[in-house]
């Protein structure tokens, strides 16, 4: 249900602000750790995701070409994130693929200032609940998809919703409605 409901709710989304706010968090997948990376703007907008096995500069690298591949006409400006010396390097490989002589994306690692995303996966674990385990892979993409897309449809981050709960109803009901 999660990756149908993505799928249905892309082209409604607002255009995503260019100050982005990037980290990851773990969760535990068939008995091992796993780390859902995740981007949302100045505005709490969900920008991307990506679950991996790992927590490196390659599933950095990947998750950061990706969410910039996705946004295409607007990429980010400026990058909050943690200390972790991997997005520096990241981000740097990013900056000289587009232009070599100039830092087209600005590199801000405060932890302070990346709040906002921090305030997010504390989110996101109280909704799953204290075991935050799953039994698949799939099912964690599909879970977490799923979730993120309705945050952000609670949150308003779609056109041309109505405000409140009836509202929310009424978009997701006019999303499957066509289907039916």
């Amino acid at each position: 249900m999660g990756p149908e409901l993505i799928k249905r709710t892309e082209k409604h989304l607002r255009r995503a602000s260019v100050d982005w706010h990037v980290d990851e968090t773990y969760i535990r997948v068939d008995g091992k750790w796993r780390y859902p990376w995740r981007a949302v703007d100045a505005n709490g907008q969900m920008i991307d995701f990506r679950l991996t096995a790992r927590r490196d500069a390659k599933a950095a690298r990947a998750f950061l070409n990706k969410a910039i591949e996705r946004v295409r006409l607007h990429r980010p400006v400026t990058i909050f994130t943690e200390k972790a010396p991997t997005y520096r390097r990241v981000i740097r490989e990013i900056n000289c693929r587009y232009d070599p002589h100039f830092d087209s994306i600005r590199h801000i690692d405060k932890t302070w200032r990346n709040n906002l995303i921090e305030s997010d996966h504390a989110a996101m674990k109280r909704i799953l609940g204290y075991r935050q385990s799953f039994r698949s892979l799939r099912s964690a993409k599909a879970t977490l998809s799923g979730i993120k897309t309705i945050r952000t449809i609670k949150r308003g981050h779609i056109y041309h919703k109505k405000p409140g709960v009836k509202g929310e109803i009424e978009f997701i009901r006019g999303l499957f409605e066509n289907a039916a």
